[in-house]
């Protein structure tokens, strides 16, 4: 098995399960300059969080400053506790400010995909094109839309670092909800691959799973994926429905049969990817169809009449 890659020096990376996002800590030069931390997971984990956080940092070091990538919930959840433990400020990137600022749930993704997210107050923007300093080192902000359309990546190039966010993966990237939608975003995702190639980077660091410096085969993945998604959108969009149901199921671990479907037949862009793709099915049959498959395929278990989510 290949051992992960060395990270450089002053950055811990706190790999989480998939319902929250991998936590990056890039520590500062002297305790006294205090810490960035990249991501702040799922609002459920906020006590796993600020655990994980508080025995990473150094002794006499504090969190200065949360910096969000995106702000799905599982990258941002633990926001308002992390900010209100460490009275730190909070950068996010520019495209949802105003959202985040009057709390317009409509705007913002949480109320469209089911998910949980404490309000919290964003202090700045981490606008691309722009740098953030830590450690005595500049770390560059870039665009990255495609799974997200306002989604950044940070990238240092003295250490040829990169933190990735859902834009790529050791074996992919996240899903690309604005096609759920109905909105182009296919070449948005390989434009962000052509970044991340121009980039170079020696080692990138992902939202979901461990570091590693195998860029160039994660690349050739990612765009083979892109591809085939181009080919079957209708795949990209059951592929993003069983992905939800099963970040719904992780977050409540257990439902009967009937409260599951039930959940997938009020969930805004769920049904929407019924309708787009799959609409000449009852939506109930097609709902039901859909945890069979997640049962089948062994990402959920079944007894009875109750569905649980499989422990890992």
């Amino acid at each position: 098995m290949n051992q992960p890659p060395a990270l450089p020096a002053n950055i811990t990376v706190l790999e989480r399960g998939w319902l929250s996002s991998n936590n990056i800590l890039l520590h500062g030069a002297t305790p006294e300059e205090g810490a960035v931390l990249v991501d702040t997971g799922y609002a459920a984990h906020v006590g796993q969080t600020l655990a994980l956080v508080a025995a990473a940092l150094r002794p006499r070091e504090n969190v200065r400053l949360i910096a969000n990538t995106h702000l799905h919930s599982d990258h941002c959840g633990g926001n308002r506790a992390v900010a209100e433990r460490y009275q730190c400020s909070i950068l996010i990137p520019p495209g949802e400010f105003s959202a985040v600022e009057h709390w317009d749930e409509s705007a913002l993704s949480y109320q469209v995909t089911g998910q949980q997210c404490e309000r919290f107050s964003p202090t700045g923007k981490l606008m691309p094109g722009q740098t953030l300093r830590q450690a005595g080192r500049e770390w560059q902000i870039h665009s990255a839309p495609g799974h997200d359309p306002n989604s950044v990546i940070l990238f240092e190039p003295e250490t040829g670092t990169l933190i990735s966010a859902d834009a790529l993966w050791e074996r992919g990237f996240g899903i690309i909800f604005p096609e759920l939608d109905g909105h182009d975003a296919f070449t948005e995702v390989r434009a962000t691959l052509d970044i991340i190639e121009a980039l170079r980077p020696r080692i990138v660091i992902p939202g979901h799973g461990a570091p590693f410096h195998a860029v160039q085969a994660a690349l050739i993945t990612a765009r083979e994926r892109l591809q085939y998604f181009q080919r079957e959108p209708g795949r990209h969009a059951l592929h993003a429905a069983k992905a939800l149901t099963v970040f719904h199921m992780l977050e409540i671990r257990q439902s009967s049969m009937e409260d599951l479907k039930e959940w997938l037949l009020r969930i805004p862009i769920l049904i929407s990817v019924w309708q787009r793709f799959f609409g000449d099915e009852p939506i109930s049959e097609w709902a039901t169809q859909l945890v069979r498959d997640l049962v089948q395929a062994g990402a959920l278990r079944q007894q009875s009449t109750t569905i649980s989510v499989r422990e890992t």
